[in-house]
Order: structure tokens, then C-alpha cells, then sequence
């Protein structure tokens, strides 16, 4: 079976990379068709890997500006023709499920989001602080790309959501079903300690969207310990909201953070996630997730066994909901047990067996995403 493998751009790390590391892994040998590939901003590993850009990795800034291009990622995967191969995964969150393939190849898109800046273009221009004018000049250029997108969208034979949350809006703007194959967690790094120590936790980015000035209030009113670790365009104004029982470390060594994870009380998750993985490795910790009910953590966390939801988007809500926690007891082992659901290597076996299932169909000129729908089951109704 030839795979191939699609990625929208490398040039930083993110959730979107460690699923391309645990593809790789799952399909070696498999070459990458990406974009862009920032050889200096990414991991030394990845020079070992047969990396194939297009003509846009040549244009001044973009490896670290990448955005400024925009409109020119559909041509240039448009620009690909993977007919070539048996078996293509596009691994997308952009606009990498636009390649070209021939009749006789399955495209099969691991959807990590309908391209959000496109579909959900009102909620991330307020979110990134954009000028009126700038906005106005650039709903006619997302008004295009939105067409582009949904066409693009035709040429994947079946999608696959990494969440109940992306399913649905697979379905809401692409009109097609799914089948569910939630992303790769790193579980082995992450074990239980002992003995917990007196705060909570959060590991995040500091941008906007995660919501982190939600948890600043609601603790600083509980005035209770919080570890803030993680960095990011937000810090100053969070650390000038924090109260004396909030502390921020930054960026930590990845043992010092198992270590953080083990230890807490709890993981506190305040933001809407299209999945979220540091849930699930703090859960791997057998530790427990006070999350907001929506997002990725509806397919996380289970209420009352592996943490507790907060129903509404307020510090007065994840007050409450830190009160009930308080309450409550939860089992380590039980927490680590439902983890493990979730480990790299379950995600391993299960893409290829997606892969080997929709290649079969094909070759006995089965329809594919019906054969996987019926196989695998549907991920929303």
C-alpha cells in the first residue's frame, strides 16, 4: 500500500505536529507533501524524513509569517497530484485537503478543524484584534475561500473527526459524515505520583481564545493555589490580573512538567478546545480535569469519575464547579485507566486499519466512506 502524507505547513510546533509524528510513525517511509517546511524552526528528527514543499516555500517571510499568504495555499494544493499513491492522509486544519488525486487513490482527511479563519472568520478576526478596515477588506477574499474549501472538500473520499465537536462542523459546512479517531496522546511519558501537592494546574498556551483570564478571576475569589505554565502574546495582561495565590512559570522541561501534572489537585481546562490534549495527559497522571462543558472535553472527561464540568463561560460557574471538585473523590488508577483510551499507540493501530479498510473498498470498487461508515461507525448523526 503507497501512503502519503499531507500537512498544511512546518514551520512551528503544535497539536497538529505530533499527530504528523505519530502518522509517520504508523506509515514509514511515507512521504510528506506540505507547503512550507521551516528546516531551522523544527525538530532535528525531522530531517531524517522525506519532506516534498511547494513553490510557496520560496517566497520572502514566509516560514515565519506564514499567514501574510494566505490566499495562495489553495493553488499551491491545488498544485499536487498524489494520483500516484494508493492511500493519501491529509492531516488538516487548513487547506491541505485540496490535492489532487486520481480515481483510483483514497483520500482519506484526518479533519482537525473546518479551516476555522474561514468558517468561523467573525469569532477569529475579534479574537486576533484585527483593524475595521483590514476586516472589511478581507471578507471578500473569505467569501472565496469558503467556496474554494467546500469544493475541496468534495475531492476527500472520507473524513475522519478527531472530536464529537469536529464531526459536527464537518457536517455543518462540508454536508458530510464522519467517522470518529480521536488524536494521539503521548500517555507512556505521564505516570501518577504518590502524593499530590496543594494547587491547581494549567498547561497552555497564553493567548485569548484558551481563556485563562476566566481561571485568574475565579481563583483569585476562591484565593486558591493556581500554576499557570506556558507562555504567550497574553501574559502580561494575565499576570497583571493574577492575585498573590497565581503563579506563572512559562515554558518548563518536559520532566519537570510530568512532574507538575502528577502532583496537582487538579487540571483546570477553561477554554473550548477542538479536542485538547492536555486534558488527557493530565489524566494519564490520574489526575482530575475541571473543564467547561464543550469542545474536546465532552469527549474527555466523564463527570464525577475522571473530573467535573463548569456549564458556562464564567469565573463564577468554575468557582462553583472547583467547590463541587472539592467535594468529591477521585481514583488515580480509574483516571489513568480511561487515559490510556487515548495513547499514541491505540491511535497507531486504528489509522491503519482505517487506511487498509478504505483501500480494500476501493480496490473492489466499493464506495469508501459508506464501507468505513458502515464498519467503523458514524461519529455524529
Amino acid at each position: 500500500m503507497r501512503v502519503a502524507l499531507v500537512h498544511d505547513w512546518l514551520n512551528q510546533i503544535g497539536g497538529a505536529e505530533a499527530v504528523l509524528e505519530a502518522l509517520v510513525e504508523a506509515f514509514p517511509g511515507a512521504p510528506i507533501y506540505t507547503s512550507i517546511y521551516a528546516r531551522d524552526r523544527m525538530p532535528a528528527h525531522y530531517r531524517g524524513w522525506e519532506i516534498r514543499t511547494t513553490w510557496l516555500d520560496a517566497l520572502p517571510l514566509i516560514h515565519r509569517q506564514h499567514q501574510l499568504y494566505l490566499p495562495l495555499y489553495p493553488l499551491a494544493f491545488d498544485g499536487l497530484n498524489l494520483s500516484g499513491y494508493d492511500v493519501v492522509i491529509s492531516n488538516k486544519s487548513g487547506f491541505c485537503h485540496g490535492v489532487v488525486t486520481g480515481p483510483s487513490t483514497v483520500h482519506l482527511c484526518y479533519c482537525l478543524t473546518p479551516t476555522r479563519y474561514v468558517w468561523a472568520y467573525e469569532e477569529y478576526i475579534a479574537r486576533e484584534g484585527l483593524p475595521g478596515p483590514l476586516r472589511r477588506l478581507l471578507r471578500p477574499l473569505i467569501a472565496l475561500l469558503r467556496i474554494w474549501d467546500r469544493m475541496a472538500a468534495d475531492r476527500v473520499d472520507a473524513f475522519i473527526a478527531i472530536s464529537r465537536e469536529v464531526a459536527r462542523r464537518i457536517r455543518k459546512f462540508y454536508r458530510r459524515p464522519s467517522i470518529l479517531l480521536h488524536p494521539p496522546v503521548d500517555v507512556q511519558r505521564f505516570q501518577p505520583a504518590a502524593r499530590t501537592e496543594d494547587y491547581f494546574l494549567i498547561v497552555s498556551r497564553l493567548i485569548p481564545y484558551k481563556r485563562i483570564d476566566l481561571a485568574i478571576e475565579a481563583f483569585n475569589r476562591l484565593r486558591l493555589p493556581l500554576v499557570i505554565v506556558g507562555d504567550g502574546r497574553d501574559r502580561r495582561r494575565l499576570q497583571r490580573m493574577a492575585g498573590p495565590t497565581i503563579t506563572f512559570l512559562g515554558r518548563v522541561p518536559a520532566e519537570q512538567l510530568a512532574d507538575l501534572y502528577a502532583r496537582c489537585r487538579a487540571f483546570v481546562f477553561p477554554g473550548v478546545e477542538d479536542f485538547g490534549i492536555a486534558p488527557v495527559e493530565a489524566m494519564a497522571a490520574g489526575r482530575p480535569v475541571i473543564a467547561f462543558a464543550a469542545g474536546g472535553a465532552l469527549d474527555t472527561v466523564v463527570e464525577g469519575v475522571t473530573g467535573v464540568f463548569f456549564s458556562a463561560p464564567t469565573p463564577e460557574s468554575l468557582a462553583e464547579a472547583v467547590r463541587r471538585f472539592e467535594a468529591l473523590r477521585f481514583d488515580p488508577r480509574a483516571i489513568r485507566r480511561h487515559a490510556e483510551q487515548f495513547d499514541k499507540r491505540v491511535f497507531q493501530e486504528k489509522i491503519k486499519k482505517i487506511a487498509e479498510l478504505a483501500w480494500e473498498a476501493a480496490r473492489q470498487g466499493q464506495d469508501v466512506e459508506r464501507t468505513l461508515l458502515d464498519r467503523w461507525g458514524a461519529s455524529s448523526p
